[in-house]
């Protein structure tokens, strides 16, 4: 277990600092790469790999088909940096330690995050392959207390209580429809909810018959509590997930999920969700041109 010290302010500025002294410019968007969607970082221009393992307090990704690799670079001539791999409650991190290096990004000057994952698909209308654009969540582990936000509020960060009801940027989430439209993906262009348990047991169906009463149209072991941290200091959150699989409703199906089946898909859909990804980064870059003076 890691020490609470390790992901507070002095620490995070510490790395930051260190990350900024590498990197050929202060990013403004920084992009969350999902399970088998580390080829979004592949879109960067000029690009500096750095590994997790040569990084100051950060943690290590353990999980197959996540990299453990920060690129920066430009995309469409905006600085960004992507994350190739995340951390995950059910590799044994504290939660605090999770989302450590959303706190980094934020310091290090990045004003909007883009984040993926792969998914479960709830919603019987959703097929693998599509892609939902995240409008809400539900945080099942935050239920039983287990919200990155707990322990000692950080005023340096953002305040005690931040509100949720608005996680979800809706002018990005409009953008991204738009942008879709244009680029013919409409077809497998969905919205709706994610819900994020623990894992790494893959659900069972009395679990996902209950999530999808809750409402939830996807669900998956990560994203969340990155949107949390995210939104506590200020940043606009884009997320979206790719179906790569169904998820198992009925007592009767021979299916079963499987990480393979995870990568696959993502694999497939890579080049879509790159252009999608890189024409919306194309289109809020005068938002944050303004930000980007600044920080230089």
């Amino acid at each position: 277990m890691f020490p609470d010290s390790a992901t507070g302010y002095e620490e995070c500025k510490a790395t930051a600092d260190w990350l900024l002294a590498q990197a050929p410019a202060r990013p403004l968007v920084g992009i969350v790469c999902g399970s088998g969607l580390g080829g979004l970082a592949e879109m960067l221009k000029d690009q500096l790999v750095i590994k997790y393992s040569d990084i100051p307090n950060f943690p290590q990704s353990t999980v197959h088909g996540h990299a453990g690799k920060l690129v920066f670079g430009t995309l469409k001539g905006t600085a960004c940096v992507c994350m190739q791999g995340r951390f995950h409650l059910y590799e044994g991190h504290p939660i605090q330690k999770t989302t450590m290096p959303i706190r980094v990004l934020k310091l290090m000057g990045v004003e909007t995050m883009i984040l993926t994952n792969a998914a479960g698909g709830l919603n019987q209308d959703f097929k693998v392959g599509d892609v939902m654009v995240i409008k809400d969540h539900i945080n099942i582990p935050g239920f039983a207390g287990n919200n990155p936000l707990v322990g000692a509020n950080d005023d340096r960060f953002g305040v005690r209580f931040p509100c949720m009801s608005d996680a979800y940027d809706r002018d990005l989430q409009k953008l991204a429809r738009d942008v879709a439209a244009e680029l013919g993906y409409s077809a497998f262009m969905k919205e709706g909810v994610y819900s994020a348990l623990g894992g790494p047991s893959f659900e069972t169906i009395a679990e996902c018959r209950m999530l999808r009463l809750l409402g939830a149209d996807t669900v998956g072991m990560s994203t969340v509590h990155e949107v949390i941290v995210a939104r506590h200091c200020g940043m606009r959150v884009f997320a979206l997930s790719l179906v790569t699989n169904q998820a198992v409703m009925d007592y009767d199906s021979e299916q079963k999920a499987n990480h393979e089946e995870v990568l696959q898909t993502g694999a497939q859909r890579a080049k879509e969700l790159e252009k999608l990804v890189s024409t919306m980064v194309s289109r809020i870059e005068l938002k944050n041109k303004k930000s980007q003076e600044t920080c230089q």
